[in-house]
C-alpha cells in the first residue's frame, strides 16, 4: 500500500495548500484526487512534486507492505 501521509504533513509544516500545490506543481487535480485516496499515481507526478517542494521522493511517499496471512493459521 502507497500513503501520502508525509506529503500532506509538508504542505501543513509549509502552509501550503493542496491548491497551491497544484498550479505549483504543474499536476492535474485528477492526479491530487488520487494522492488523496493514496491511490498509485505517474512517477513524473511524483517528480512535478519532489521538484516544486525541493524533496527526495521518500519524504513524501511511504510504502507501507501488505500483510501477508501466516501458513498454517
Amino acid at each position: 500500500m502507497i500513503s501520502y501521509n508525509k506529503l500532506w504533513k509538508m504542505l501543513i509544516d509549509k502552509s501550503i495548500s493542496k491548491t497551491e500545490l497544484t498550479h505549483l506543481a504543474g499536476i492535474s487535480t485528477n492526479a491530487m484526487a488520487k494522492l488523496g485516496r493514496n491511490e498509485d499515481v505517474r512517477v513524473k507526478t511524483l517528480e512535478k512534486l519532489c521538484t516544486s517542494l525541493d524533496c527526495k521522493l521518500d519524504d513524501i511517499v511511504e510504502f507501507i507492505p501488505d500483510e501477508k496471512p501466516k501458513k498454517g493459521k
